[in-house]
C-alpha cells in the first residue's frame, strides 16, 4: 500500500503550480474583459449588468467553466457573457459595438502592461531572475500575456456572438441585425465545436504571436516572444 509521504513525494509539484498559475491569470484576464463589458455599457446608460451583479472583480461571477477550460488547453476561450440591453443606448448598434470592443481592448491593455512587467524584470541581474520566487512572477506575467492576447484575439471572430460580430453587425441594416442576434445562441454551439476540433489553431496561434512581438517591440524587447513563451511553462523555466 502507498502511504500518504510516497503519494507526495512523486506528485508533480511544478505541474500543478503551473496550472494553478494558468488558471489564477486565466480568470484575471475573463474577469477584467467582461468587467469592461458591463462598465462601458453602463457609462453608456445600461444598468443591466450593474442590475445583475456583474460589475464586479469576483471572477466567480465570470466564469463559463468550458470557456475556462479551453482557455487553459487551447489557451482561447470566452466566460460568461455579460447582459447588456441595447434598448439602453441612444444609438443602439453603435452602443452595442463600443460595448462588444471593451472586453478585447481591455484584454490587450491588460497583455501589453504585462510584457512590459516582464521585459523590466527580465532585465535584472542574473542571480535575481534565477530565483525560484522570481521564475514564479514571470511565468505568471507570460502566463496572463499569452492568455489574455488569446481571449482577445479570438473575441474579435466576427462570428456572432463573439464580440467582433457585434462590431461587423453594427454595419448592417436593423432587420438583419436583429435576425442575427435572434440565431446567435445556434452559431455558439458551432464556435464552441470549430474550436475544440482545433480549427481555428493554426490562424489563431499565428496572430497571438504577432500581437505578442509587436508588443515586446513597443517595449524594446525584440526577442521577448521567446522568453514568453519559455517562461509561461514553468517546468520549462526550471529546465532553462
Amino acid at each position: 500500500m502507498v502511504g500518504w509521504s510516497d503519494f507526495l513525494a512523486h506528485m508533480d509539484w511544478f505541474g500543478l503550480l503551473d496550472l494553478l498559475l494558468s488558471a489564477v491569470a486565466a480568470l484575471l484576464c475573463i474577469t477584467l474583459h467582461e468587467l469592461s463589458h458591463g462598465f462601458v455599457a453602463y457609462r453608456l446608460g445600461d444598468p443591466t449588468a450593474k442590475n445583475a451583479g456583474r460589475l464586479t472583480l469576483n471572477p466567480i461571477k465570470h466564469i463559463d467553466p468550458v470557456g475556462l477550460l479551453m482557455m487553459l488547453v487551447a489557451k482561447v476561450g470566452w466566460a460568461k457573457p455579460v447582459p447588456v440591453d441595447m434598448r439602453y443606448f441612444k444609438r443602439p448598434k453603435q452602443g452595442m459595438a463600443l460595448t462588444a470592443l471593451a472586453g478585447p481592448v481591455s484584454n490587450f491593455l491588460i497583455a501589453f502592461l504585462a510584457v512590459a512587467g516582464f521585459s523590466l524584470l527580465f532585465r535584472l541581474p542574473s542571480s535575481v531572475v534565477s530565483t525560484l520566487p522570481f521564475g514564479i512572477l514571470l511565468a505568471f506575467l507570460a502566463n496572463v500575456a499569452i492568455l489574455s492576447v488569446g481571449l482577445g484575439v479570438f473575441n474579435l471572430i466576427p462570428i456572432s456572438p463573439l464580440d467582433g460580430s457585434k462590431v461587423l453587425f453594427s454595419l448592417l441594416p436593423d432587420k438583419a441585425y436583429l435576425t442575427i442576434l435572434r440565431y446567435e445562441r445556434y452559431v455558439m454551439i458551432a464556435v464552441l465545436l470549430l474550436t475544440i476540433s482545433g480549427a481555428f489553431s493554426r490562424p489563431l496561434s499565428w496572430l497571438i504571436t504577432k500581437v505578442l512581438g509587436g508588443f515586446c517591440s513597443l517595449c524594446g524587447f525584440r526577442q521577448g516572444i521567446e522568453y514568453l513563451l519559455v517562461f509561461s511553462n514553468l517546468f520549462q523555466y526550471i529546465r532553462f
